[in-house]
Order: structure tokens, then sequence, then C-alpha cells
């Protein structure tokens, strides 16, 4: 995973805009976030549940409000990957996926993670931080 301004996936590559930042804000900005995820052999032609959470410093939901009442962020999607004719038996298969997001109103000077889930699952390194600057004070 990596974070970046923008995203595209064509023809099963990943093209990355503003790609490799740790630090946004202190203003709402669009951003996006990178996936190349390696589907095991095993795991192939089965239908794949991906879903993406984004957490504060402490593991918590992060929430917005919405006209429905306050909601967290999350994004969700589905994929399924085929076994190529020609690639040895047990090799993994390439996934690339590209989430856009427009501006996310966020707390500037706060530290905030995404954290990936697929099938249900999640793996220590399938985490994705970074931190909101701090606001810049306001001249008299």
């Amino acid at each position: 995973m990596i974070l970046c301004d923008s995203a595209q996936v064509a023809d099963g590559k990943l093209y990355i805009l503003g790609g490799g930042w740790s630090m946004t804000g202190p203003d709402p900005v669009p951003s996006a976030i990178a996936l190349k995820i390696d589907v095991g052999w095993h795991e192939a032609e089965a239908p794949h549940h991906w879903e993406l959470f984004l957490e504060d410093a402490d593991g918590r939901p992060v929430l917005v409000e919405t006209p429905e009442g306050d909601h967290p962020i999350e994004v969700r999607g589905e994929f399924t990957v085929g076994r190529p004719p020609g690639i040895p038996e047990g090799s993994p298969i390439d996934v690339a996926l590209a989430v856009n997001l427009g501006p996310l109103p966020l707390a500037p000077g706060t530290r905030y993670t995404w954290r990936l889930s697929i099938d249900g699952d999640s793996e220590t390194d399938w985490l994705l931080g970074f931190t909101t600057r701090p606001a810049v004070p306001a001249e008299p």
C-alpha cells in the first residue's frame, strides 16, 4: 500500500501521481491509496472482499458527520483473480487496486492509520500511517 495524491489501474498496472507521502493537510485535500495484492495460487478463481478502515492513533474508528449521524470512514470492494495462462503453478498473482478519496475532514496535528482487511483477515504490515500537519494560527 502507498499513499498518493491520485491513482489509477490500467492493464493491471498501477499509475500513481504524487506517491509516497506520510504527511498531509492541515486542510482537507483529495488523496488515494494504491494497493498491489499478491493472491496465492490456491486463492485464485474465488471472490475476495477487501476493506480499508481509517483509525486514529489509539486504533479507534475515525468518524465523519453525515445527515444520518456519525459514521466510520471505511472503503470496501471485491476482486476475483484468474490464473493467467503460462504462469507456473503455485505462483502468486498480482491484483492492483486504486482507491481515490475526496477531501476528508481530519483533525490537524493528528496521527491516522489506514488498516487493510481481506476476507476478514488483517496482518500487522497491512497498515498505512500518516500525520496531518498542525493548524497554522491565523495572524491577528
